[in-house]
């Protein structure tokens, strides 16, 4: 089966015998870092290890000095040695797109594993390219629906807009994630899973997603055994597949799972490249990678990206290097809270502390009041909820909580939402209406 690290763009083909190939050799393999003498090669391009033996070990470049070039490996080290010979590519990563990767399952560097049917008709294309230039963007003035409710009204998303799901391990972001694969009303949904088990993969797709909502999906997966090289390169991998489907006017909703484990990664490929450690052992270039990769979502001058990245966040604490600078990047945030998981609450979304930053630009005013007003009531439940529980509160010290213990019953119903449920737009607003004038 031809493997996207196999087969060259068509327009290089013709040349391919006419271009000089010049050999280097492998000098030393010590852990993710490969270290080659002699071969010409830019920061990530592919070069190839024993290249006349097959299709060879590739590896992908990520620092070049004048004594030679340092690479990771896209695979396993296994076999490598010093004094083999590499042979450099001359292009970058190649991934497939188009319409007949729909219902398909790839692994991290775009070859596909489902068993399917080779991608033959699929269009061939370099995994880098530029985020849209700032003035060519779409404003974000529509909303995207995502079938959960709690988000729909109260952190709306617009679509091309960016928004984080915020947690610590086991609170439920990737459950929330299945849910809003199956009701989101995109045309396409692209989905990256980074470092998640491996068993967890045939469940998410069979289980969460379904026959239908794969039939429309496009399903990158690197397992947490696959190389750091892979794990980093799958969320670029789904972004461009997205990207080319944004690129014929459609509305593309984009699902990253995990953004910490691809910072990982990073993490793990900078250190082996010699970068010094910074934050929490991150190096420099995990913080230039971010936005690199965040800022190709959104929406274009064709079609739009809406991007949903879930964010590991160490020991539950917002602050965590990689979830504070994903705030920074992204329009928005859905944090999940571990004491409405343990309590039962599902989902577990923590209204206050969510926030979505295009909000006033896809929602009507009533539909602001609405959610503002909910937004209060929680508020306010919040602030005499220790008193309420032992007895304390006095009815008429505060309008607002008198109102909000008078609705909590139907405000959590309204907050909870079965795994198997989707909620189209217009229902969660009516649903809304029905909260504020109980």
């Amino acid at each position: 089966m031809t493997s996207v690290l196999d087969q060259p763009p068509l327009g290089d083909r013709a040349f391919a015998a006419l271009r000089p190939v010049r050999r280097g050799t492998v000098e030393r393999v010590l852990g993710l870092s490969v270290r080659v003498r002699g071969v010409s090669a830019a920061v990530g391009d592919v070069v190839r290890v024993d290249p006349d033996a097959g299709p060879g070990t590739p590896l992908e470049v990520v620092a070049v000095d004048r004594a030679g070039v340092t690479c990771v490996p896209l695979g396993a080290t296994t076999g490598l040695r010093p004094g083999q010979l590499v042979a450099a590519t001359g292009r970058s990563l190649q991934v497939p797109t188009g319409e007949a990767l729909l219902g398909r399952v790839l692994d991290g560097l775009g070859r596909p594993v489902d068993g399917g049917a080779p991608l033959d008709d699929c269009v061939w294309v370099d995994v880098d390219l530029p985020a849209p230039a700032p003035l060519s963007r779409q404003r974000i003035d529509r909303q995207m629906g995502l079938g959960v409710r709690a988000i729909d009204t109260l952190v709306p998303a617009g679509r091309g807009q960016r928004l984080g799901i915020m947690a610590g391990s086991g609170v439920g972001k990737s459950t929330v994630l299945s849910m809003m694969a199956r009701g989101t009303d995109a045309d396409v949904c692209v989905l990256a899973l980074v470092g998640e088990r491996g068993r967890e993969v045939r469940e998410f797709i069979e289980r969460d997603l379904g026959p239908d909502g794969l039939a429309r999906s496009v399903v990158v997966a690197a397992t947490s055994d696959a190389s750091a090289p892979e794990r980093r390169r799958a969320a670029f991998v789904a972004t461009r597949i997205a990207e080319a489907f944004r690129d014929e006017g459609r509305d593309v909703v984009l699902m990253v799972d995990s953004l910490t484990r691809v910072a990982m990664a990073q993490r793990e490929i900078g250190l082996a490249a010699g970068e010094p450690p910074a934050t929490r052992g991150y190096p420099p270039s995990v913080f230039g990678l971010l936005p690199g990769l965040l800022e190709r979502a959104g929406a274009s001058d064709r079609g739009t990206i809406t991007g949903l990245y879930t964010v590991l966040i160490e020991g539950d604490d917002l602050q965590d290097p990689i979830g504070d600078a994903a705030r920074s990047i992204l329009d928005g945030h859905i944090v999940l809270s571990r004491e409405l998981a343990t309590a039962g609450h599902f989902p577990s979304i923590d209204v206050l502390e969510s926030i979505s930053r295009v909000a006033p630009a896809i929602t009507s005013p009533e539909q602001r009041a609405d959610a503002a007003r909910l937004r209060s009531w929680l508020a306010a439940h919040r602030r005499v909820r220790e008193l309420v529980e032992i007895g304390a509160y006095v009815t008429g010290s505060d309008p607002d909580a008198d109102a909000a213990i008078a609705r909590m019953p139907s405000i959590e119903a309204y907050l909870r939402q079965d795994v198997e449920e989707t909620v189209p737009l217009d229902e969660a607003w009516a649903r809304l209406r029905e909260v504020i004038d109980s």
